[in-house]
């Protein structure tokens, strides 16, 4: 009995490690993020593609009102997997930051700079009495000085750099179909026909509703970032044989 009320308190206090020196309230948003619909991003030459999995509760919800890709910047898109409102306040962290650069320096933030603001931004609440960890991951994609680049946040606060990385939902099937069939070489329209793929896994390649994904790209020679039209995912599902009627049930 008394070993659980150890137990119970270690799970309560987010300051406090356990004797074997884990942070249960951190573990628990790790689950949180397994519990969201899978994100997927793509590391190509040619630039980066972000793709999401839009899951509707309702056939009478808007599914442009569930927010999975953001635009942070004209260079950077983020993808989320997890609580949808611990993401928009990290995307904001991000906006803030890279505005704040523009405006100091005169010159957009860097990728891997802006990933690591919103890391450190999520680590003070791994040791901040009275609050929790955000219980969600990020993947950070953009151009930096033309060189294509992809990060993993993850709700302890450390930054992992990929070529290709699935955050969210059933990610051990996604992530082994990535790892299978990513290819050093692969073009900017391979990366998205790979994520679509790689989301598709977990279905049994039985596909999706045109309105069921988000995708978006950011291009290594323009540096521009851009949201795929509904018309233009139908007709790579169409290509891949993935679309599905959009029914929400």
């Amino acid at each position: 009995m008394q070993g659980q009320n150890q137990q119970q308190a270690y799970d309560r206090g987010i300051t406090i490690f356990s004797p074997d020196g884990r942070l249960y309230q951190v573990e628990y948003a790790r689950e949180a993020v397994k519990r969201g619909s899978a994100s997927v991003g793509v590391r190509t030459p040619e630039g980066v593609v972000l793709a999401a999995e839009r899951r509707s509760r309702s056939p009478l919800m808007e599914r442009d009102s569930v927010e999975k890709l953001h635009k942070v910047d004209d260079h950077i898109g983020i993808a989320s997997a997890g609580h949808v409102a611990d993401a928009r306040q990290l995307i904001d962290v991000a906006r803030r930051e890279a505005q704040v650069n523009q405006l100091r320096y005169g010159e957009t933030i860097g990728v891997e700079t802006l990933t690591k603001a919103v890391t450190d931004h999520i680590q003070q609440y791994t040791q901040t009495g009275g609050a929790r960890p955000f219980g969600v991951a990020l993947l950070v994609g953009g151009v930096e000085n033309g060189e294509p680049r992809l990060f993993e946040t993850d709700p302890s606060g450390t930054p992992y750099e990929w070529k290709a990385i699935a955050i969210g939902g059933n990610r051990e099937e996604i992530q082994s179909h990535l790892e299978d069939n990513y290819s050093e070489d692969l073009g900017l329209e391979g990366g998205i026909d790979l994520a679509i793929e790689a989301l598709a896994t977990p279905v049994d390649d039985e596909g999706f509703p045109a309105e069921g994904l988000a995708i978006s790209t950011i291009d290594a020679e323009t540096g521009s970032y851009r949201n795929l039209e509904t018309d233009e995912i139908a007709d790579r599902l169409t290509e891949l044989d993935l679309l599905t009627e959009g029914d929400d049930e």
